[in-house]
């Protein structure tokens, strides 16, 4: 089969590894390693000035004007883009996140439009996660009106449209009233390479010996740090020696104590902070993340290490019951995570299976290896439907 030519589209270029979670370098390596891809330019040709204005803003403010004002000038930024596509050759236009990439974009001749993301600026901000964030009147009657309307556009106008969780796909089809066999569900892949399974997992959870619990994640508010501090407690208090390792904050004093360590962020291109990182998670019973957000890549980190995760059924945490952990229902206290934990101290059997089962949907799905694959086989199949309709 033809090696497929990929023109890559990303406000952010994909070389840097951190924006996005990791995800859009991930991406762009994946599908790099099965086709000819080329990283189209993020400059705003004559209004390059505003954008370096906008980036050199607090994270906050730079979040929401960046995508506003590239819809605002997309005629000007897509010219140069455009040029590019028209000379390429490309068999497929491929956008990571960043959907007002797409604003102004025309599809090269027998070229598709292809984009992914893990939730779309609507869907989000109407959802429970979205919603817990506060939001102006001029943000709800002016702008998001505005926004809406750009995106039924773009999205609309896609052949295809990957994504990573049956929510967003459900939210999308129906908000955007996207074509049939446009949208199709992705898991997305663990932001780690693989730490291959391992042969001396931890002992099932008893009273007897200490319960290892582990959160992954930059903001501890957000990954539902105080809840997870509270389950702990609970579990303290019902004498279960539970101990906390949070990698990637500090929490606040207030969240803190002798049986919480915190190891912050770490490098894991660094061998000693990485082998602290592997060793966490390698001695970890559960990932205990009742965060907000609309998929989680921690989660798909977690399968890989066989480690089980518990989190909250939100938006499109990938955690499926039974099999890579349990997503309790939204509302849920440190009362029903800990009861959740303590049923498996009388199941040792069935804490080993969810082990086994967690690592091997890691194997078949929640890695880039089988993300890019079903992607490739979904623009190769839609590049022969288009190719035999015309």
């Amino acid at each position: 089969m033809t090696r497929l030519k990929i023109a890559y589209l990303c406000d952010i270029s994909p070389e840097h590894a951190a924006p996005y979670s990791g995800g859009n370098a991930r991406i762009f390596k994946a599908l790099s390693a099965r086709a000819d891809v080329t990283v189209l330019p993020q400059t705003w040709g004559m209004a390059e000035p505003l954008r370096h204005a906008i980036y050199a803003l607090p994270d906050g403010p730079q979040l929401r004007l960046r995508w506003r004002a590239h819809l605002l000038l997309a005629r000007l930024i897509a010219r140069p883009l455009n040029r590019a596509l028209r000379t390429g050759g490309f068999d497929v236009v491929f956008c990571a996140y960043s959907f007002q990439s797409l604003a102004g974009i025309t599809r090269p001749k027998g070229g598709l439009l292809a984009f992914t993301s893990d939730a779309t600026p609507t869907v989000y901000k109407r959802s429970v996660i979205g919603q817990s964030y506060s939001a102006s009147w001029v943000g709800r009657r002016l702008i998001d009106p505005l926004t809406l309307r750009a995106e039924r556009r773009i999205y609309g106008a896609l052949d295809l449209m990957l994504c990573p969780s049956h929510w967003l796909r459900s939210e999308a089809e129906a908000l955007y009233n996207l074509p049939p066999n446009t949208a199709h569900t992705l898991p997305w892949g663990a932001n780690i390479d693989d730490p291959g399974p391992t042969t001396a997992p931890p002992e099932p959870p008893t009273r007897d010996t200490p319960l290892n619990l582990v959160l992954l994640g930059r903001d501890w508010f957000a990954k539902g740090g105080p809840l997870a501090f509270d389950t702990l407690q609970a579990l303290r208090a019902r004498g279960v020696d539970a101990r906390l390792t949070v990698i990637g904050t500090t929490p606040p004093d207030f969240h803190r104590n002798e049986y919480v360590t915190a190891l912050g962020p770490l490098d894991k291109t660094n061998p000693t902070e990485a082998a602290q990182f592997t060793n966490a998670l390698r001695h970890a019973h559960f990932l205990l993340q009742p965060s907000i957000e609309s998929y989680g890549f921690a989660f798909c980190e977690a399968a890989a290490y066989g480690l089980p995760s518990l989190c909250l059924d939100l938006g499109g945490i990938p955690v499926r019951d039974g099999i890579t952990g349990h997503p309790l229902p939204a509302g849920s206290q440190p009362d029903d995570f800990a009861d959740k934990i303590m049923e498996y101290f009388a199941r040792p059997d069935a804490y080993i299976a969810l082990r086994q089962s967690a690592r091997a949907a890691y194997e078949s799905d929640l890695n880039w290896d089988a993300w890019a694959d079903a992607a490739i086989t979904l623009i190769q199949e839609k590049r022969a439907l288009i190719g035999r309709s015309s």
